[in-house]
Formats: C-alpha cells, structure tokens, sequence
C-alpha cells in the first residue's frame, strides 16, 4: 500500500499558489539545469526570490537562465549560477566561496542533483562510486560548508520561524531497498527487499541472485576499509538514496541533541515517479514503460517545494509526493537506532562521509 500511495498520490495542495512574494529569500538548488530542479527554480523565480542554479559549468546555467526567464519574463528575481562538479569534491568548496562573497543569507538548499544507474563501474573524480559520491558525499559537503550562513539566516532573519531548511532528496524507500538502506562489510550481508522496482533493468541485482555476485567493495584509493558495500544496478542507487535519508537523519538529530540548536531544519522526501534526465542511463524499453505512469517533472518540483516551504513540516521527517508527510520502512527506522555496538547504521555513514570529505572542508 505504501508503493501505491507514493505511485498514485492525490493532486499536490501546495504550490505556486500557496506561496506569496519571495523577494529577499534566497534559495540554492542543485541540479537546476533540468528536470525537476529547473521546475523548481522556475517556481521561485516566479515569485522573485534569489535562485541559485547548480550545474557543472557556466554554458548549463546560462541555458536554465534562459528556460526560467522565457517561463516568467516579468518576474522581478533574480538568477545566479552555482557552478560545481558534484563528482569532483574540490570544486564544491569554490562554489560556496563564489556565493559567500555574494550572499549574506540561505534560507533553503535544494539537495536535488542525483545521478541513477550510471554505466557500471563509474567513478567520481576522487575515486568513488559514482552513485554514492554524487548522491552523497557531495551532499554531505555542501550541507557542511553552508550550515554557518544558513545557522546565521535564522538567527538573525527568521528567529524563531522554522524555515531555514535543508531538503534532502532521497527515493521511493519501499521499492528495491537493500536491507537497513546502507550495508556495512562487518554487517550480515543481507538482499535487496523483495518489492523490486518497475523500472528494473538487467542490471538490477535480483533477490534470488547468489550474494557473492552482488556485493563487492567500494572505495577511493585513500579510502578506510570502513567503508560501506557496493551493490549492483538498482540496488546501489537505492543504497545511495537511503543513504541520504540516513544523512538527512543525522544531521537532524545531532542538531537537536545541541540544546541551543542551529535553527536548520533537515527533512528528506522522494519527490515521485516522473519522467526525467534521471533516467537517461535506463534502457529505452523500460523508460518506454515509465512514460504510461510517470509524471511530468513539475510534480516533482511541488514536492521539493512542499519540503522547503511549507510552513507545518516537522524536522527530520520524510515527505511522500506531492507534498505528504511519509512512512519510512521499518528495516530503514532500524538503521537510525543504535546496535549491539552502541552505534548506528547512519551515524556510522555520517562519520564515514566525514571522513572523506574533510580534506575538502
């Protein structure tokens, strides 16, 4: 029932609509160049707040310069560019600076970007499996080099409103999630559960496959062994993305644990089935197959903009399309909880990504 309801959601109740004049908001979304996150960007130029675009170069934010403004020429926003590779860390540090020098305030930041069953074996720049750098680590980065202004915003913006957030886009968790959502070499090694997603290709590690074949290691050649599995196809985009559900946790409660607080709130969603650039690694019979259920991309950006803007969302929750507080499965909620060890899954994951990104801090 939970697949259902997040394939076939009710009409979106918050959108352009609900939201009035944005003027001195200003926004950071990744991945804005298409998709979802140029719908997204469209929605809040529209009502003239300050949008970031993410893209890898200037050419790719200039040609979202010029979707939004031909969507909303009078709009009176304004656009800038976040120029970043997502697969290549150093470049990330750059980009905040670029937008620490412009800005005095975030309100919210987009984790949009994604990348989804890219060819296998792909990399990142630094050596990393591309799903989990990108989905990430990356993510993982941006969120620690702009929490300080974000922290500043609302303590002197928007004190004590919560809507200075951190959105975290994660997956439809209950579809091809590898037990406990992010696996670790020292735990039992477990298969992907059961309900496999329509969407699956050949490359889509099955249930009944031998374990053997399905999980290897991944790591960067400075890497610790702590580091979690690799699995394969569709599994490994869906650990990645239970990763970020996992991140969006620790972030949340590790804030909360400080009694003074940061004023940041993290929520994570799955923004729905649509049809995107996400897909474009998906072989053509399948996304042929997509294409009689998916949305539209613009869906998806309501339930970005539900997450980000709406003022009865909870911190450290999760969000269903087109803007529904969600239920994550319980062998994910498991991972949040400490083990035996006194530690958990996400904390271990939270740690392991510091690990790695802090020579780019």
């Amino acid at each position: 029932m939970s697949t259902l309801a997040q394939m076939f959601p009710p009409a979106p109740t918050f959108t352009e609509k609900s939201l009035t004049d944005l003027f001195s908001k200003v926004y950071i979304i990744t991945g804005a160049t298409a998709g979802v996150g140029l719908e997204l960007a469209k929605i809040l130029y529209s009502l003239n707040a300050t949008v970031y675009i993410g893209g890898r170069s200037l050419t790719r934010c200039n040609e979202g310069f010029q979707a939004i403004q031909s969507a909303h020429p009078t709009s009176k926003g304004t656009l800038k560019p976040f120029i970043a590779d997502l697969s290549d860390l150093k470049t990330i540090k750059s980009a905040v600076e670029s937008f620490l020098n412009e800005e005095h305030r975030l309100d919210v930041l987009f984790l949009n970007a994604g990348v989804m069953l890219p060819p296998e074996g792909s990399k990142t720049k630094d050596g990393y499996n591309m799903e989990i750098g990108v989905n990430c680590l990356s993510s993982f980065l941006l969120v620690n080099l702009l929490t300080p202004i974000m922290a500043f915003t609302s303590s002197h913006f928007c004190h004590p409103n919560p809507s200075i957030r951190i959105v975290w886009v994660s997956s439809c968790l209950d579809m091809g999630t590898p037990k406990g959502g992010v696996q670790f070499p020292s735990s039992t090694p477990l298969s992907p559960s059961k309900c496999n997603p329509p969407f699956s290709s050949s490359r889509t590690t099955s249930s009944t496959a031998p374990l053997s074949s399905t999980l290897t290691s991944f790591r960067s050649p400075t890497e610790p062994s702590d580091a979690p599995k690799q699995l394969k196809g569709m599994a490994q985009y869906m650990q990645s993305k239970s990763g970020a559900y996992l991140l969006a946790h620790e972030f949340s409660a590790r804030t909360s644990k400080n009694a003074h607080g940061n004023g940041i709130m993290h929520v994570s969603l799955h923004p729905g089935f649509m049809k995107t650039e996400l897909q474009r690694h998906i072989p053509a019979p399948a996304r042929a197959m997509m294409g009689t259920v998916f949305k539209g991309p613009k869906y998806g950006a309501y339930t970005e903009l539900y997450a980000g803007l709406a003022p009865d969302v909870e911190d450290g929750a999760f969000y269903w399309p087109w803007g529904r507080k969600g239920a994550v499965p319980a062998h994910i909620i498991e991972s949040t909880e400490n083990g035996e060890d006194g530690r958990s899954v996400s904390s271990r994951f939270y740690e392991w990504c510091e690990e790695q990104v802090k020579l780019f801090m």
